[in-house]
């Protein structure tokens, strides 16, 4: 009569153990039914799930391994599983699965006693957990960044309650935490869209303008009230450009080269690059600058407004069609036909107001260090770490773009 096993083995890792206990199992014809591995500080955790066709073949299976395993100093550990409760397990197939990523500059054992509680608290079981992050030296920086990943399994009966509690413990301990569906589109991303002034770099090109034309609190004024989404944008946008009338055009250049990165674009961007994946700015802001970006990055695409210069000066006229919040949306589907790929497979990022209906289409919507009222309204968030990870939210690990 066949018989069900699980073997649980740890101990210091070591090249071998696997290959050692699986010739064990061969030689008694056992047959895998499940297996998992892990290695944590060289500490090394082994499970499998056996069937072996007969007592005698299990009774000299267990011996074997236990010797071997004491031999290699290994513990290991056997438990009868009735066929009940294998069968039971595979009913359990079909669950819903769910991805739910930790990002902060420390992850503490506070933050994954929060989060973990309020997983089961929703019904929620998790299978697997793994680090996305490079080992992080003792004397790391404040600058440091730690990501872990856990794989969970079970039905939500209220999505937007559970996000609704990620989103409160994420801002109460000062980490993000993203919560998508574990679907085939996760790791299948081919184009990432960018908001550009305050997403890829950190200022807002308008209020440097405004500064050279020494209306820069003007300006900055309606900047703020149009991103929290008080002001429509094609009216905000016509009365900034309004009060830049008279600029010198010379004073361009040096703003473009002042302009600061925003941490983790240039390792975000040149990840995706080598990845093949397609980029593009889709920016409420200027063409101008767009462009002195997408050399700078190597940027596929960029759509922003034109800067209209007359005899050396800006006019303050808006030409052409703003690049709204609705434009930018229509922008992104074009490119996603153009590219012959689906929405699922786009990732879009931006911080305004004007950046939600993109981020709402896209199958990866991030509102990155973003207004509180984009923040609850994306599909995720970053707050607390630079650009480049928006990757470990795609399912990419430190040691793969290294």
């Amino acid at each position: 009569m066949r018989e069900l096993i699980l073997i649980n083995i740890s101990g210091e890792d070591r090249p071998g153990v696997t290959s050692s206990v699986t010739a064990i199992l061969a030689r008694n014809n056992a047959n895998i039914l499940d297996i998992g591995q892990a290695v944590i500080h060289d500490h090394l955790s082994l499970g499998m799930l056996v069937e072996l066709p007969s007592e005698e073949a299990s009774a000299l299976a267990v011996k074997d391994i236990l010797y071997r395993m004491h031999d290699s100093g290994m513990q290991v550990r056997f438990q009868p599983i009735s066929e009940q409760s294998y069968s039971d397990w595979v009913g359990q197939q079909g669950k819903q699965r769910h991805i739910v990523t930790l990002l902060a500059r420390h992850i503490t054992a506070s933050h994954i006693s929060a989060l973990a509680e309020i997983l089961a608290e929703h019904g929620l079981n998790i299978d697997n957990i793994s680090r996305l992050t490079g080992r992080v030296p003792l004397d790391a920086e404040n600058k440091g960044q730690a990501c872990v990943e856990f794989s969970a399994r079970g039905r939500v009966a209220d999505i937007t309650v559970l996000r609704a509690a990620l989103a409160d413990i994420a801002s109460d301990m000062d980490v993000d935490i993203a919560f998508q569906e574990d679907n085939m589109f996760r790791r299948t991303r081919r184009m990432v869209c960018f908001d550009m002034d305050s997403t890829l770099i950190e200022a807002e090109v308008i209020d440097e303008l405004a500064k050279a034309a020494g209306v820069g609190d003007q300006v900055a004024a309606i900047t703020e009230a149009a991103m929290r989404g008080e002001l429509d944008f094609n009216e905000s946008f016509r009365a900034r450009m309004a009060l830049l009338k008279g600029l010198d055009e010379s004073v361009l250049d040096g703003i473009a080269q002042r302009l600061p990165l925003t941490e983790g674009a240039a390792r975000l961007v040149s990840t995706l690059n080598k990845l093949g994946y397609k980029t593009a700015i889709l920016s409420g802001g200027f063409n101008y600058f767009g462009r002195y970006i997408q050399q700078k990055l190597g940027i596929d695409y960029v759509f922003a407004n034109e800067l209209e210069i007359v005899d050396g000066k800006v006019t303050g006229n808006v030409t052409g069609q703003i690049v709204n919040g609705q434009r930018k949306a229509e922008l992104l589907r074009s490119l996603a036909e153009q590219e012959g790929i689906s929405l699922e497979q786009v990732v879009a990022v931006g911080d305004g107001a004007n950046d939600l209906p993109m981020l709402s289409i896209a199958g990866l919507g991030i509102a990155f260090r973003a207004k509180p009222l984009v923040r609850a309204e994306a599909k995720q968030a970053i707050s607390t770490l630079g650009l480049d990870a928006i990757l470990y939210l795609m399912g990419f690990r430190d040691r793969e773009m290294e």
